[in-house]
């Protein structure tokens, strides 16, 4: 990364936790201000190591390696780090306690000076809502236009829509993101035929982080497996996803986990269900139980991996071959069994009518 200049408005942002859900709105909307964003590097084992040597051993993954993206760009010059503490996304939907309190629990734990700017999102509470929020956000950087910053939100939301467009057309979450920041919409069209399909449930920030997940993305496409997630899902299937498992939504993240396990898993189409999370979360742990007890129900496959910072990949990939090993069998016993019923309704009946002459 080249020199920071001085006069420069750059704000950090931290490749993790949020990044992988908000990144294309907080993009579009620091951009249209003139702040350059600075990211952090992409996730290495030294980058969890690094966090996880700061935190308490029973801290989650995701925070820790939330904490490695800090010290990451502390060790890039950067100065200004946007640490949101993204409290409640609609009246009574609430974040994990971690996400809540991830500007106290980073203050205590990285003793480097630097600024934070911990803009707050709750939308349980008055006047602190969107607006309120991005406000807080570019308040350092002596932005307190309202009109400026309603019309960065806007952009903010262009970018996002676009990538949200790309994506439920099923275009890889690292292509669409990339054509989203270049201002770009491209609708691919789609010619591989998958034999397998199956739902892969799990937080943004564990599921499209690729050392956290192992490349899971890649190893299924090597074994000519489908993989569909949240991000090709409306809003309204992944409510109704919940309401399907009878469930209420309480998480502000519930719809990655219990919205798509419930709409896939009524899915004819998708023949299993994998699921990761990050050992120790407690929200995570709940939805789990739930959305096992409803695979029973539905007689969907259902795989759950948990990882954190010890997971080995060996281990990894084995349950994940083994796994979609077993839906190929079960895959072709469907079809085998289907041509044999077909076979017995299929009933001989001789030509009565026909004479032999002599």
């Amino acid at each position: 990364m080249g020199q920071i200049k001085s006069e420069e408005k750059v704000i950090g942002i931290p490749r993790a936790m949020s990044f992988y859900n908000n990144y294309p709105f907080y993009y579009g909307f620091f951009t249209d201000l003139g702040i350059k964003i600075v990211l952090s590097d992409i996730t290495t084992k030294q980058t969890m190591s690094a966090g996880a040597g700061l935190v308490v051993t029973e801290t989650c993954l995701p925070i820790k390696v939330y904490i490695g993206h800090i010290l990451n760009l502390l060790s890039k010059g950067v100065d200004k780090i946007f640490v949101p503490s993204l409290q409640s996304i609609d009246h009574k939907i609430y974040n994990c306690s971690k996400i809540r309190g991830l500007p106290d629990l980073v203050r205590n734990v990285v003793k480097q000076p630097f600024t934070m700017i911990e803009a707050t999102l709750d939308k349980s509470e008055k006047n602190q809502g969107l607006y309120e929020f991005l406000a807080e956000a570019v308040k350092p950087f002596g932005i307190t236009d309202k009109a400026l910053i309603k019309k960065a939100s806007k952009a903010g939301w262009r970018c996002y829509n676009n990538f949200h467009v790309m994506s439920k057309s099923g275009m890889p979450y690292a292509k669409a993101l990339s054509y989203a920041l270049q201002g770009k919409v491209v609708i691919s069209a789609k010619n591989k035929e998958y034999p397998i399909a199956v739902a892969l449930v799990g937080h943004g920030y564990n599921i499209y982080d690729e050392r956290v997940c192992m490349k899971i993305f890649d190893k299924l496409e090597k074994m000519d497996v489908k993989v569909c997630t949240t991000l090709q899902l409306s809003e309204e299937q992944l409510c109704e996803g919940i309401s399907s498992l009878g469930n209420d939504k309480y998480w502000a993240n519930e719809d990655e986990m219990t919205g798509t396990a419930g709409h896939f898993m009524k899915d004819n189409k998708i023949d299993g269900v994998i699921t990761i999370t990050a050992f120790g979360c407690g929200p995570d742990s709940l939805m789990i139980e739930r959305i096992t007890r409803r695979a029973k129900q539905f007689n969907k496959p259902l795989l759950n991996l948990t990882i954190d910072e010890q997971t080995g990949e060996a281990g990894f990939v084995t349950r994940l071959e083994a796994f979609v090993d077993m839906l190929f069998r079960k895959k072709r016993a469907s079809i085998v069994n289907n041509i044999s019923m077909s076979q017995v309704d299929s009933v001989y009946s001789p030509n009565i009518e026909y004479i032999e002459t002599k």
